[in-house]
């Protein structure tokens, strides 16, 4: 039984992939009810005294894949799926920072929401309405350059072309509705076995 202490609780924001801490707010029962319903996190706002849902403006969703309590039932920790930053300063924390060191699942979210939002000016939109076909051919025409410019010396090239590999493999997935973490755990789990063979 959660412990709604003057009828709030606080919430930890956690992304589920990177497990950065994104921002802290509170729930009272009426938002923490409408977060379950709606898959999507829902504040209440102590100020205003009114729920919001974080994203309702920017399009920026938190949407919920595992809560937790803590041991003594007046703390949540809510592990989320963020689409774009989630602080209104454009951060991908409310804490000022960004998330370089994981930027490739910051590429995959932005190469998702190019195609979710149909963004017809975008190259991603572009490439990803023409298919399959295209899309494997482009990446297979990324695979070869890549090939090329490994036999010469200069490391810019192979580096740029590497770049232009990457960013078409995560297209290639997100049309597929596979996602960067469904690799890695595979690899993950080879790692594992091989250790404990």
């Amino acid at each position: 039984m959660i412990s709604f202490k003057n009828g709030i609780i606080p919430a930890i924001i956690q992304d589920i992939t990177t497990n950065r801490v994104l921002m802290m707010g509170y729930m009272n029962k009426e938002s923490y009810k409408k977060s379950i319903y709606e898959n999507k996190v829902t504040f209440y706002s102590r100020s205003k005294k009114k729920l919001w849902t974080k994203g309702e403006t920017s399009g920026n969703y938190l949407f919920i894949k595992k809560i937790f309590i803590d041991c003594d039932k007046d703390t949540l920790l809510i592990k989320v799926d963020p689409i774009g930053p989630v602080c209104h300063t454009g951060y991908d924390t409310c804490w000022k920072e960004t998330n370089k060191e994981n930027f490739l699942f910051i590429l995959e979210k932005i190469i998702y929401n190019r195609i979710n939002d149909k963004a017809h000016n975008s190259y991603i939109y572009k490439l990803f309405i023409k298919g399959i076909n295209r899309i494997s051919q482009k990446l297979g025409e990324e695979s070869i350059e890549l090939i090329i410019e490994s036999k010469d010396s200069n490391n810019k090239y192979l580096l740029n072309e590497a770049a232009d590999l990457l960013f078409h493999y995560l297209i290639l997935l997100n049309y597929k509705k596979l996602y960067i973490k469904d690799v890695l755990n595979i690899l993950e789990k080879r790692h594992i076995k091989k250790q404990n063979d």
